[in-house]
């Protein structure tokens, strides 16, 4: 009666991470470093656009999204990506609560789970960076495509090498995700492989999904966006899709608020099957959106606090853990061969120990149990709380 292919897929991490400690005391007060969910405050602008517009909460909400909402992100994306006027049309932005929901519903769309081997037809490819955020194996693996992870890792700068795949590997795919910055690295994609990127998708006829929901948390380099390669390869969105959201950028998780934009018709056919399947954003929610896409004050404040939060990281960490300073993101990507453990064993022993609440990097995979899993001796820790809780944070992870 279950899907089988649901049965296939692992257990989400959280879901994971509660089992791994069901039952176990922490080892000291708790703190919560393995969910990326923002603790800065949200801006005030959000309630006062609720409160604002509460007369629309008994509308049904337009599925494309309404007029000052689209003029809203197209414009801070011509700002964000200097892109030139017009080169975004309205009609190829469209709203999502939360992009985890589209980047799931892309499999819907991208991918035809009933192509099979038989009769000398290729099964689709999915292509995942490793680790990855796990609802691009969910889209993928849910609608019949064979996934294949691309190692991310320190070899080449914490981003698959996707151009290095054989010719027969490119051509079978119909989708390649790609996360920047990187979730968990941090690590960040050059205008030059967004285009060598784009170029191949083109060329081999597959979609290029961007997921950039971390585009505006980063250290020293401002993240380039998929968009800008666009644009300088004549201004064509075509066989494009990129995500971002409000959660991180504006600490508002909880809205439910982002966006998907591109080749105008992939947005179209997207629009389609969300008719079928999507809630609407709420109005008072695309009036606050908007309120939030069109304010950049609180974004630098909101960047300056996660660089206290990484400074005082970094303080305890460099040498150690193979720290790495992240480019972007809120995350740490820390190796645990120096304690001579897995991820999965580090993860018990600092919840047990010391009361610190960490992610295994291998549950960021398509195979959390495989031994030879390159993410098997790694963790994944969130740098969310303020620099002082940090600093306690960081005493305890390296203490002897």
């Amino acid at each position: 009666m279950i899907n089988p292919r649901l049965t296939a897929l692992p257990t989400y991490p959280f879901q994971r991470l509660a089992a791994l400690l069901d039952g176990i005391e922490p080892g000291g007060d708790p703190l919560m470093l393995s969910l990326g969910e923002p603790q800065h405050p949200t801006p005030p602008l959000v309630g006062a656009e609720l409160a604002r517009h509460a007369d629309q909460w008994r509308r049904y909400p337009p599925a494309a999204g309404a007029p000052r909402w689209k003029e809203s992100v197209v414009a801070w994306m011509t700002r964000r990506y200097g892109l030139p006027e017009g080169m975004v049309d309205p009609t190829a932005v469209i709203p999502a609560s939360g992009t985890r929901e589209a980047l799931y519903m892309m499999g819907h769309l991208l991918i035809d789970g009933t192509v099979t081997a038989s009769g000398g037809n290729r099964i689709p490819l999915a292509i995942l960076p490793d680790p990855f955020y796990l609802p691009y194996l969910g889209a993928s693996a849910m609608n019949g495509a064979e996934v294949l992870t691309v190692p991310a890792g320190p070899e080449t700068d914490f981003q698959p090498d996707i151009a290095a795949l054989p010719d027969e590997v490119l051509d079978r795919a119909a989708v390649v995700f790609m996360c920047s910055p990187g979730n968990p690295q941090g690590s960040l994609l050059s205008l030059d492989q967004w285009k060598a990127l784009i170029t191949l998708a083109r060329d081999r006829d597959f979609v290029l999904v961007a997921d950039e929901c971390y585009s505006e948390i980063y250290d020293k380099q401002v993240p380039t966006g998929v968009l800008e390669a666009c644009r300088d390869l004549g201004g064509s969105l075509k066989n494009v899709l990129v995500a971002n959201s409000l959660s991180k950028r504006s600490n508002a998780a909880g809205l439910r608020s982002g966006f998907i934009a591109g080749d105008p018709d992939l947005i179209a056919a997207f629009l389609r099957i969300r008719a079928y399947g999507a809630a609407g954003m709420p109005l008072p929610i695309q009036e606050a959106s908007a309120a939030l896409w069109d304010d950049e004050d609180h974004v630098v404040a909101n960047r300056t606090l996660y660089r206290e939060k990484i400074d005082a990281a970094e303080k305890h960490l460099v040498g150690r853990l193979g720290f790495r300073r992240p480019p972007g993101g809120f995350f740490l990507w820390l190796d645990t061969t120096e304690w001579g453990e897995t991820g999965e064993e580090a993860t018990l022993r600092l919840w047990r120990d010391r009361g610190l609440k960490v992610l295994p990097g291998a549950y960021m995979s398509a195979h959390p149990e495989d031994p030879d899993n390159p993410c098997r001796s790694r963790l994944r820790v969130a740098l969310l709380h303020n620099a002082l809780v940090v600093e306690r944070a960081m005493d305890r992870l390296i203490a002897d």
